[in-house]
């Protein structure tokens, strides 16, 4: 399932992610996996929560972004979710192509039972109806 937390930038939708990250680690005992822009956070995360700067890997394209995330996903299976911050920096999207990705991401949630939890700074009236329905924040 995606869970989406969105609003303008500097709204504090990073916070909320990296409360979330921290609160659900304690909860499960599968692998949760922080993708960022920069190391910036990294101390700011429970040192069971994998953390991975996507700077790191060269990424160019939404089609390489999407490639990146079936990477992780195949390479652990007990991978319970995903926390992507500042998701159209990190996926390299434009507002023309994050209905694509979303469906993308939906799909590999559904097929691989990985939840994925976004922040975007997007506003409601920005953001597709159909996906609505899976914003758990909007600031």
């Amino acid at each position: 399932m995606l869970h989406l937390i969105i609003g303008e930038k500097g709204k504090g939708k990073t916070r909320i992610i990296l409360d979330a990250a921290n609160q659900t680690i304690k909860e499960t005992g599968g692998t949760l996996i922080y993708i960022d822009q920069n190391n910036k956070h990294i101390y700011e995360l429970s040192n069971r929560i994998r953390f991975v700067n996507v700077s790191d890997f060269n990424i160019t394209n939404s089609e390489m972004f999407l490639g990146f995330i079936m990477g992780l996903i195949s390479s652990d299976h007990d991978l319970d979710k995903i926390y992507l911050d500042n998701f159209s920096i990190l996926s390299r999207s434009h507002s023309d192509s994050i209905e694509d990705i979303l469906d993308t991401l939906s799909d590999l949630s559904e097929k691989y039972d990985v939840d994925f939890v976004l922040s975007i700074s997007i506003t409601m009236d920005e953001l597709p109806e159909k996906f609505h329905a899976m914003v758990d924040r909007a600031l």
